[in-house]
C-alpha cells in the first residue's frame, strides 16, 4: 500500500504551523507570547482558532503510524539510535546553538534583557528558548515509551484487535480524545498536553497503522471534510475573540468532536488524493522537518523588529512574517547542512547534504 500521504501530510502541517505561528505572535486574545506594541487583525486570531485544535493531534497520530512503520524496517537499536540523533540532539543540544534566539529575542521584547545580569542572559535564552521543539521532545519520549510498549506486548495483539475497527469506532474515538484532553496537562507550559498527544499517537500507532483502517476514512473523504469545515467555522463563531488555548475551551466537547472530524477528514482526503510523489513534493518533505525546527527564531526576530524597531503598520508585519520566514528557514537549513557538527546539533542530520531520508 501507497504510504506517500503521510509525508504530504507532515509538509502541509509544518507550513501550517509556520502561518498559525505568525498568526500567535500577533494575537490579541490574550496568548502568551505575542510581541508587545503588535498590531492584531482579528480575521488572522479567527483562522488560527480554526487551526488550533487539531494540527498537532494530527501531527502525533502521523508520528504514530510513521513509528509503526519505522519499527518494521529497523531494530529497536537502530530505530533508537535514528530517534535519538533527529528528535533528542536538537531539542536538548540545539538550544545552545541555535534555539536560544527565541528565549534572547523573547527578552528583549518583554523589555527583560536589561534586568537580568549579563552573565545570565544566555543560560536563560537556552532554557527559555524550546519554542515549537517541544513537539519533538514530547515525540522522543513517546518512541521510548513506544519501544517499552513493544516488548510488553511484543505480538501486536492489541494492534490485531485495533485492525478490526469500523468507520463508527473510528468516529467513536473521539470520546477517548475527549477523555485524555482532561489529563497530565502542565500549568503554565499549556502545550505540553500529555495526555491527548499520547493518546494521539497511539491511535497513529495501533489503528491507522493498519492498512484496512486507512482506507476508511478515504472511503468517506469529502464528506467528512465538508462537516469538518462546517464544524470548523462553527466552532470559530461559538470561540470568537477568545482564548483558544485556555482549558475551558480545549477541554470543552466542541473542540474535541471538531478536532477528531478534522483529523479523520485529513487523513482520508490526503490517502485518497494525495498519494503520489511529485518532484516539488519529495523536495518539500526532504525540508520540512527543518523548517519546522528553524522557522521560530527567525520568525521571532523578525516581527520583533518589525514592530518595536521599524514600527511597521500590522499588515505589513503580518505580511512579511507570511512571505519572508518559510523561504528564509530554507536558506538557513541549506547552510547549515553544509556545516558537519551544527547539522547534527541544530538539525538532527548525521548524513551529508542530499544522502538525508524522508523519514526515520
Amino acid at each position: 500500500m501507497k504510504t506517500w500521504y503521510l509525508n504530504n501530510i507532515k509538509r502541509t502541517t509544518v507550513a501550517l504551523v509556520v502561518f498559525y505561528h505568525v498568526c500567535y505572535i500577533f494575537n490579541g486574545v490574550g496568548i502568551l507570547g505575542a510581541i508587545p506594541g503588535s498590531q492584531t487583525l482579528p480575521f488572522f486570531d479567527d483562522c488560527a482558532t480554526f487551526i488550533y485544535p487539531w494540527f498537532m493531534v494530527l501531527m502525533y497520530v502521523v508520528a504514530g503510524i510513521d513509528s509503526w512503520y519505522a519499527l518494521q524496517k529497523k531494530t529497536v537499536r537502530q530505530f533508537l539510535k535514528a530517534r535519538t540523533i533527529k528528535l533528542l540532539i536538537p531539542s536538548t543540544l540545539g538550544l545552545m546553538v541555535f534555539q536560544w534566539i527565541t528565549g534572547y529575542v523573547g527578552m528583549l521584547a518583554g523589555g527583560q534583557a536589561d534586568l537580568i545580569p549579563p552573565a545570565l542572559r544566555w543560560p536563560i535564552a537556552v532554557l527559555s528558548g524550546t519554542g515549537p521543539l517541544w513537539f519533538v521532545q514530547v515525540l522522543y519520549i513517546y518512541s521510548l515509551l513506544i519501544v517499552l510498549y513493544q516488548k510488553l506486548d511484543p505480538e501486536n495483539k492489541l494492534r490485531a484487535l485495533c485492525s478490526k475497527a469500523n468507520f463508527w469506532v473510528l468516529l467513536a474515538l473521539a470520546l477517548v480524545i475527549y477523555a485524555s484532553s482532561f489529563v497530565l496537562n502542565l500549568p503554565v507550559l499549556t502545550m505540553y498536553r500529555f495526555g491527548i498527544y499520547f493518546v494521539s499517537f497511539m491511535i497513529g500507532y495501533l489503528f491507522f497503522s493498519n492498512e484496512n483502517i486507512q482506507q476508511l476514512p478515504a472511503r468517506y473523504a469529502p464528506w467528512l471534510m465538508s462537516a469538518a469545515i462546517v464544524c470548523g467555522l462553527g466552532y470559530v463563531w461559538l470561540y470568537h475573540g477568545q482564548n483558544f488555548t485556555s482549558d475551558a475551551i480545549l477541554q470543552s466537547l466542541p473542540t474535541n468532536l471538531y478536532l477528531w472530524l478534522m483529523v479523520l477528514a485529513i487523513l482520508g482526503i490526503y490517502q485518497r488524493y494525495f498519494n503520489t510523489p511529485t518532484s516539488f513534493s519529495i523536495w518539500m518533505n526532504k525540508t520540512s522537518y527543518g523548517v519546522y525546527v528553524l522557522h521560530y527564531p527567525i520568525l521571532q526576530t523578525i516581527c520583533y523588529f518589525n514592530v518595536q524597531i521599524f514600527h511597521l503598520p500590522g499588515w505589513l508585519c503580518y505580511l512579511a512574517g507570511f512571505v519572508l520566514v518559510y523561504p528564509l528557514s530554507l536558506l538557513l537549513e541549506e547552510i547549515l547542512i553544509r556545516i558537519p557538527l551544527v547539522r547534527v546539533l541544530v538539525l538532527g542530520w548525521s548524513s551529508k547534504p542530499h544522502q538525508k531520508q524522508i523519514s526515520g
